[in-house]
């Protein structure tokens, strides 16, 4: 790897997990200042799929920087795991952008949180995708595999959802939709994922094919 792109790597790795640790302490504060437990901060925090998803790219990055010095830093550093990732994060920001920003007004701390996690962070990850990830693995049949971590993220909804009656986001809220309209909104959200996937392979070829007639040139 090129030490340029190993630094961008370790600055985003930096920049997106500090953001997460701050908007995790902003989390706890709001439980405390409603009266419920740190627990319960943490709790609805490991909820929404930014959380997680972007936990699992500042990992991604942190491998990219490491190395495959252990299982961890191997399976985060395929090339599988960073397009799945680069296909998640993409949709964090789309779906934030278009249909959740305007539902809260954040201020302080949190609007730094809140712009790099859903703004910075998928712009960043994306152009380490394109630049630092070799793609010559990636298939078509990768676009329906990618799916496994919305997928679950969903049935985690679901689960948490019956538990505790709380639901990360308006278009997943059982207790509001029912639960035929929201699974039509997930499937839905699933179509947008696989579309994303399937033009993120289309990319990955390009570049690995033109990649390929640059070196025979």
């Amino acid at each position: 790897m090129r030490a340029g792109l190993r630094w961008y790597a370790m600055l985003f790795a930096l920049l997106g997990g500090g953001s997460w640790l701050l908007q995790a302490w902003l989390a706890i504060n709001v439980a405390h200042e409603g009266g419920q437990s740190t627990l319960s901060g943490v709790w609805t925090f490991l909820g929404y799929f930014t959380v997680l998803t972007n936990a699992a790219v500042v990992v991604a990055l942190a491998s990219s920087v490491l190395g495959p010095v252990g299982p961890c830093t191997r399976w985060f550093g395929r090339a599988g795991v960073h397009s799945a990732l680069a296909m998640s994060i993409i949709v964090v920001g789309a779906i934030y952008n278009l249909l959740l920003r305007q539902l809260w007004h954040p201020h302080g701390l949190q609007i730094f949180a809140d712009v790099v996690l859903h703004d910075v962070m998928p712009v960043a990850f994306v152009l380490w995708w394109w630049l630092g990830v070799p793609k010559m693995s990636l298939r078509w049949a990768d676009v329906v595999r990618w799916q496994v971590y919305p997928a679950a993220y969903f049935a985690y909804v679901l689960i948490r959802g019956a538990w505790d009656n709380g639901y990360p986001y308006p278009f997943l809220d059982v207790p509001t939709l029912g639960y035929g309209w929201v699974l039509l909104d997930a499937i839905g959200v699933l179509l947008v994922f696989m579309a994303v996937a399937a033009i993120l392979i289309a990319l990955a070829r390009w570049q690995v094919s033109r990649e390929a007639g640059v070196s025979r040139a």
